[in-house]
């Protein structure tokens, strides 16, 4: 059987009619091509089904193209969404992304980042929350002089770009709309206190029930851990109570459907016992009966741009760059005015 010929540079240049150098410039994307030259190469590459070899271009240059994401929960909806979308967005830049579960509560998490750091010839890191916070990350960061790009933290602000949303404000504006139903017993499940954006949360609940005369009672907040297992645990202790809410505001979605199994478990009829709402909108959320009302918060689009952002930075060093994008409050079936019939 004979082998079939492996596309290089050189076919594309003869394709497209160009040299070989201008053909490695649109690979790379270097600045000094055309438009109409660069969408003729790019129109070759196509054709031909060109796959550049990565490790042959960082034999040519400075840069790897590799970029790493660090996460500590890589099998949570919202780390997993994040890892699609960074994979994508490098994909479409000629990058390859390696990703990394770290487990700051680990014996030997320290040496663990020296390793990654060091194991593989790194452009850049991305980091998700938590990790975005994590003071040992930063510094080790800092130190190997890796350029680097955080998703929502909250502290040290001043390190790297990052790209955010304002979670206290939607959690204000979720507030609002349980208040607007005509609800005022309603309750709060926080996320883990060590975490930023489930404290900007649980602030954001707090203020709408101060300014709109909420029934805010110390006993109707309580936290879970993120985890569908947490919010059924505070779903229950909540539902059991002397005195149970009219609503349930879960910090995530993931707690907000453990909520939904607690009150099925307790015989409620939702909306019409119970509202609950939720935090993210995950792709489960909308297929779920009954649909859970939500923050849309842009996942997808928060990698995406630290993505971007990242890649940015590592072919054209510059100044730190900082992005907020915005959140949705989407209705579904789980709410509903209160006292309204099944």
């Amino acid at each position: 059987l004979g082998i079939m010929a492996k596309t290089t540079i050189i076919d594309i240049a003869r394709a497209a009619g160009v040299s070989f150098k201008t053909v490695s410039r649109v690979i790379n994307r270097e600045p000094r091509v055309s438009p109409e030259t660069r969408e003729r190469v790019e129109a070759a590459i196509a054709r031909l089904d060109y796959k550049p070899n990565v490790w042959a271009r960082t034999l040519r240059s400075s840069h790897s193209h590799l970029v790493a994401l660090i996460c500590c929960d890589a099998g949570h909806a919202y780390v997993n969404q994040m890892q699609v979308a960074a994979m994508t967005a490098c994909q479409q830049r000629g990058y390859h992304l390696l990703v990394e579960r770290l487990r700051p509560d680990h014996r030997a998490f320290k040496q663990r980042i020296r390793e990654v750091l060091s194991s593989v010839q790194l452009d850049g890191v991305l980091l998700v929350p938590p990790m975005s916070d994590n003071d040992v990350i930063l510094e080790a960061l800092k130190a190997a002089k890796l350029p680097f790009v955080r998703v929502s933290p909250h502290e040290q602000l001043d390190v790297s770009s990052y790209v955010h949303m304002d979670n206290q404000r939607a959690a204000y504006e979720m507030t609002c709309y349980l208040l607007d139903l005509g609800h005022r017993d309603i309750a709060f499940i926080a996320g883990p206190a060590t975490q930023g954006a489930a404290k900007e949360r649980l602030s954001g609940f707090e203020e709408a029930m101060k300014q709109h005369n909420g029934n805010l009672r110390p006993e109707w907040i309580t936290s879970g851990q993120f985890t569908v297992r947490s919010g059924m645990a505070a779903g229950e202790k909540l539902l059991t109570g002397r005195q149970r809410p009219t609503a349930i505001f879960a910090g995530n979605d993931d707690m907000a459907i453990g909520v939904m199994s607690a009150a099925y478990r307790e015989g409620l009829v939702l909306p019409r016992d119970l509202s609950i709402a939720g935090f993210d909108d995950i792709p489960f959320s909308s297929s779920l009966w009954p649909g859970l009302t939500t923050v849309r918060q842009p996942v997808t689009r928060l990698a995406m741009v630290a993505t971007e952002m990242l890649i940015g930075q590592i072919e054209a060093p510059g100044l730190r760059r900082v992005r907020q994008l915005e959140f949705k409050i989407v209705e579904r079936e789980s709410t509903a005015p209160l006292g309204k019939p099944a």
